[in-house]
């Protein structure tokens, strides 16, 4: 596979189409596409970040229906997940608004959320967590947790760090949108800086967390 060279408009495009006409007849027009202006250079993007990063996952096109009220057939974004255990690593995602890129701990399984707690509550991990989330949002990423709309039974609702004693997950992204030099090999340094700066959660979440 060649180098990565960036994400052309037509990835965007193609994810654009697919919002506005989530069929079978439009993906097979389009499976082409999909392949080499998505999947192929996202593939070069992330052998290209494996050696510092680890390997990735990149997730299948089609979304699994069994369970959900609905029933398109494919997903409008194209992501991708590396972590050193489950859960728990960076993230990639392209879509018809162009790049973003985050990370953290996404699983969470209830003895991943009480250890979180526990160590969010801690004296000494609590302030070391709520500092990496800090430095992260003074740098452009956005915080999602999956909270719960209340302190979490045993905890105070004025406790200091109550905002993260609520998640149940804890990951950042930030959206670069579609920039001139996304469709240039610099969006592979764009994804690298964003991964270096979520890299103290992600240490954070394992010790802490991940089990």
């Amino acid at each position: 596979m060649a180098g990565f060279a960036g994400f052309s408009d037509q990835a965007l495009e193609l994810y654009a189409g697919l919002e506005a006409d989530n069929s079978k007849a439009f993906w097979t027009d389009h499976k082409a596409v999909w392949e080499s202006r998505v999947r192929d250079p996202m593939q070069a993007l992330l052998d290209e970040l494996e050696a510092e990063f680890g390997p990735a996952k990149l997730f299948r096109p089609y979304r699994d229906v069994r369970f959900s009220k609905d029933k398109t057939p494919y997903k409008t974004h194209q992501a991708a997940f590396v972590g050193r255990v489950t859960g728990v690593g960076w993230y990639l995602q392209l879509d018809a608004e162009g790049l973003l890129a985050g990370g953290g701990w996404r699983a969470h399984e209830p003895a991943q959320v009480h250890r979180f707690r526990a160590a969010v509550d801690d004296e000494v991990t609590g302030p070391e967590i709520a500092g990496v989330v800090a430095a992260l949002t003074e740098q452009g990423f956005d915080v999602r947790g999956d909270e719960l709309s209340r302190a979490p039974r045993g905890y105070p609702a004025d406790h200091p760090r109550i905002e993260l004693l609520r998640c149940r997950s804890l990951m950042v992204s930030r959206r670069y949108g579609a920039p001139d030099w996304l469709g240039t090999p610099r969006a592979a340094d764009e994804v690298r800086a964003a991964w270096r700066a979520v890299r103290p959660l992600a240490d954070w979440v394992d010790t802490h967390v991940a089990g």
